[in-house]
């Protein structure tokens, strides 16, 4: 979609802390961080949202969680524990309409997103 922002940095548009990236996935840090790490993995190809998962993505769903955890792996934040989040729609707070997901941790995380 050419005015989704997360098309745009897929795409290499709009600057992005890039952590990761390959021809169907990507990490990047948040640019509102809610915890020390917050890191966005996104697929590259535009799904609108969690509602719009069908079964002929699951192969791309299973890479976001396989890089949800290499993220936080990578950033030291396995041992302490983290957590993974994935909003959905208005009334679930998604805030950017592409499938994203929230990988956050490097503290003890309050009953809220962070």
């Amino acid at each position: 979609m050419e005015t989704c922002v997360f098309c745009k940095i897929s795409a290499g548009e709009i600057p992005a802390d890039v952590l990761f990236q390959d021809d169907e996935v990507m990490a990047f840090r948040d640019i509102n961080p809610l915890a020390p790490v917050h890191v966005l993995v996104i697929p590259r190809r535009y799904i609108p949202a969690l509602s719009e998962v069908t079964e002929a993505v699951n192969p791309l769903i299973v890479r976001l969680v396989w890089l949800a955890n290499r993220i936080a792996k990578e950033q030291g934040i396995v041992e302490t524990g983290y957590r993974v989040v994935i909003n959905s729609g208005a009334d679930g707070r998604q805030m950017v309409p592409h499938l994203h997901v929230h990988v956050l941790g490097g503290k003890q995380l309050d009953d809220k997103l962070g």
